[in-house]
């Protein structure tokens, strides 16, 4: 790590650290990220694909925020060599023995941030994923700039985070930390929501087009989750490294 300052939160680490030998247990915690994942894994495989036609396979991929591997593992079984960065010991560990268990090709985990990496091995990753990892950082705008950096040019980049409103505010601290008990209690903090246009934004300014958004909501009656149009709460932004002339 470089002597700069770390752009992460110690509590927020620490939080997942407690929970992390939970986290393939698709019962847990990290239901719902069990339950979102064949989403957004299907999403941002069918956009690659418009340009390779062949999805994630073969593909160069960097999942920035890792955890335990959740995406990295279903990437890495689509057929892409992956690569998961966190700075959390604990959830590496576990991402790093479930890999070991399943027989999963393809991926390696490295406890390194965004930052450091991009600082290493500028334009190495052909695609680059970071989902529900900005609303955690002190400063998302510079895990956006790193993640550009370190996708080659016309590279996808994708991320998923929280809107920033009374909505969200009501959806997905009240109603899914204290009323359906979906999370932890304390897992989001308000204030570190991010509306699209300040993520719009931050990906315009580190030199990325932004392609395409989806929203993703939850049925408590069916309780399932599902893409739509609707960005007002959890929404998806799937990004491409400008091409320079």
């Amino acid at each position: 790590m470089s002597a700069t300052r770390v752009n992460a939160d110690p509590a927020e680490l620490a939080k997942f650290s407690e929970l992390a030998h939970r986290w393939w247990d698709p019962q847990s915690e990290f239901r719902p990220l069990h339950e979102i994942n064949p989403l957004r894994l299907n999403w941002l495989s069918g956009l690659v694909a418009e340009g390779s036609g062949k999805g994630l396979a073969g593909k160069a991929v960097l999942d920035v925020g890792c955890g335990g591997g959740i995406l990295a593992d279903s990437m890495a079984r689509a057929g892409a060599q992956v690569t998961g960065i966190d700075l959390s010991t604990k959830a590496l560990k576990v991402a790093q023995l479930h890999a070991l268990e399943a027989g999963t090709p393809n991926i390696n985990y490295r406890e390194i941030s965004a930052e450091a990496l991009a600082a290493e091995a500028p334009a190495s990753f052909d695609v680059v994923t970071c989902m529900e990892m900005l609303e955690h950082v002190p400063d998302p705008a510079s895990v956006v700039r790193a993640c550009s950096t370190l996708v080659k040019p016309g590279g996808w980049v994708f991320f998923s985070t929280i809107n920033r409103n009374p909505k969200s505010f009501l959806f997905a601290i009240v109603g899914a930390e204290y009323v359906l008990n979906l999370l932890p209690r304390g897992t989001h903090e308000y204030a570190k929501f991010i509306r699209p246009s300040e993520l719009a934004r931050d990906v315009r300014d580190a030199g990325l087009e932004l392609r395409a958004s989806r929203g993703m909501g939850y049925n408590p009656l069916t309780r399932r989750y599902a893409l739509n149009d609707d960005t007002s709460v959890n929404y998806l932004l799937a990004t491409r490294k400008v091409v320079a002339a």
